[in-house]
């Protein structure tokens, strides 16, 4: 562990740099870290993610040449926070919390997530079998479930979906709840806890989805109906925090597609985000995300 915090290494890096340049003006020293803290969102239950981290640290700590830790919150906000308050230095992000971090922790991306090839996936509202609900209209009245309110296709962009079909969640439904995962909001569809819920689909045809993600046994898969698809979003991605060696970020970005290219890799990130492949990102790629706080009137703070 370094012997003094983030932030008073970075102090006394500016006293250095102040001491021998004088007073001429030079741009902050990089941050070089001796244990790379790597923050996971916990898309479904965070023992689950935690566990699921450790082969994928692994991976990174060989090929990085250095320590590397995982940190997985209870919520999609405890990563961003993580991240503002200089506690990570790469993290996976949704994209509603990416947009999210960018604003309040500046982070920056440096990969996207593929799925099938694809840098874009769906959310897609979910019902169980019987319920009755056939359209957006049909939820008036309903009990539903969100992910997390900042997840795109948990909270977001369903929330603009319902919208426009004039459903105001907080006046128009019975009950809403945070599920706090993926997996717990297909699990309180299918067990009738709630009348239909929000998450993500890698398609719009009924290919994949959060339901083929974590319902094992195809009887209750099959209880699951789609009610609706949203238009396509960008998908997940890595991104680290802005002043991180730029060396560093670099190594990481090799990392990170390197692991995506062998099989044994590829089964990890599969195993934990179900991704088969990064792409390189920005931050304009994001723009839809943006456009999605502006709309719902929640710009990111």
């Amino acid at each position: 562990m370094p012997l003094f915090s983030r932030p008073l290494q970075r102090l006394a890096l500016a006293l250095v740099t102040t001491c021998l340049l004088g007073a001429i003006a030079r741009p902050a020293e990089a941050y070089r870290p001796r244990v790379l803290r790597m923050g996971f969102i916990p898309s479904e239950n965070q023992q689950d993610v935690m566990r699921n981290a450790q082969p994928i640290v692994s991976l990174m700590r060989r090929m990085l040449g250095m320590d590397v830790v995982a940190f997985v919150a209870t919520d999609y906000t405890g990563v961003i926070e993580a991240m503002r308050a200089q506690k990570l230095d790469i993290a996976f992000f949704a994209p509603g919390a990416y947009v999210l971090a960018e604003k309040q922790a500046h982070a920056q991306v440096i990969l996207k997530a593929l799925r099938g090839g694809r840098a874009y996936f769906y959310s897609a509202i979910i019902t169980h079998k019987g319920s009755g609900i056939r359209a957006l209209r049909d939820l008036k009245g309903k009990t539903f479930a969100f992910v997390d309110p900042a997840s795109l296709s948990g909270s977001l962009y369903p929330r603009m979906m319902l919208l426009s079909e004039g459903l105001n969640p907080e006046r128009d439904f019975k009950r809403v709840l945070y599920a706090g995962g993926h997996d717990a909001t297909v699990l309180a569809v299918l067990n009738h806890q709630v009348d239909a819920g929000a998450t993500f689909a890698n398609d719009n045809h009924g290919g994949y989805g959060a339901w083929d993600e974590f319902l094992k046994d195809p009887k209750q898969r099959s209880e699951i109906e789609v009610v609706a698809y949203s238009k396509p979003m960008p998908n997940d991605n890595i991104a680290v925090a802005n002043d991180l060696d730029y060396v560093l970020v670099n190594r990481i970005r090799d990392a990170m597609l390197k692991i995506s290219s062998t099989p044994a890799g590829r089964a990890q990130l599969k195993k934990i985000y179900h991704i088969d492949g990064f792409a390189p990102a920005t931050s304009a790629d994001y723009a839809p995300v943006r456009a999605v706080f502006e709309h719902l009137g929640t710009r990111p703070r």
